[in-house]
This record gives structure tokens, sequence and C-alpha cells, in this order.
């Protein structure tokens, strides 16, 4: 079993920055992929970013991409999601995920996530 806990959440002003972070406990493998994905009242979940293990490899959303990046601390399976030049179309929950294996072709899509964070609201004002 593995364990997600997120936190960072919070209500921020446009052009705001925030730092979310996932801290991954219990059984965890030498090779896998954390997640972030957010999920905004009645839309789809959709994938934002992803860092791979052991390699450090990111991927983005295009709407993510140049404003946010993720980072990953190695000693304490923790990932980070530092947000940057926040819009208001960023309101959304927002959940960290674990995969234990994902090829590249598919780190967006969240039926290959195995464990998931209880999210965390990220409201950006306009």
């Amino acid at each position: 079993q593995v364990q997600l806990v997120e936190s960072g959440g919070g209500l921020v002003q446009a052009g705001g920055s925030l730092r979310l972070s996932c801290a991954a406990s219990g059984r965890t493998f030498r090779s896998f992929t954390m997640g972030w994905f957010r999920q905004a009242p009645g839309k789809e979940r959709e994938f934002v970013a992803a860092i791979g293990w052991p390699g450090g490899n990111t991927y983005y959303a295009d709407s993510v991409k140049g404003r946010f990046t993720t980072s990953r601390d190695n000693a304490k399976n923790t990932v980070y999601l530092q947000m940057n030049s926040l819009k208001p179309e960023d309101t959304a929950v927002y959940y960290c995920a674990i995969a234990s294996s994902v090829s590249v072709q598919r780190v967006g899509v969240a039926n290959e996530y195995d464990y998931w964070g209880q999210g965390t609201q990220v409201t950006v004002s306009s």
C-alpha cells in the first residue's frame, strides 16, 4: 500500500503563486512516476504535470508549460508543484498520484496511476 498526502492549496489572486507538496509513504519502487492532475466542477480530470523516478524526466500539459514546475526530493519521496502566474482557469482540486509502471506515451492518462492523494483546492481570483 502507498499513501499520498498533499498540501499547499489555497486562495490566491491572478498572477500569484502557490507550491503544492505531495509526500509518498509505504511501499514504493525503484522506478515510478508521480503525477499531478486537476479537476474543476463539471469538467473532466485533466493532466497537469509529472516527474519520474529515478531519472527525473518531467512532463507538462500545454496549458501550464512555462508557468508550472514539478520537482522532487529524492530522499523524502516527495514531489512539488510550483505554480506561478496563476490564472482563474487554474482553479480546481489538484490531485497527486503515483504510477508504478507507465509508458511515456501514457504519462498523462489518469487510469495509468495506481494511488491518489486526497486532493487540495486551488482557487485563483480575478
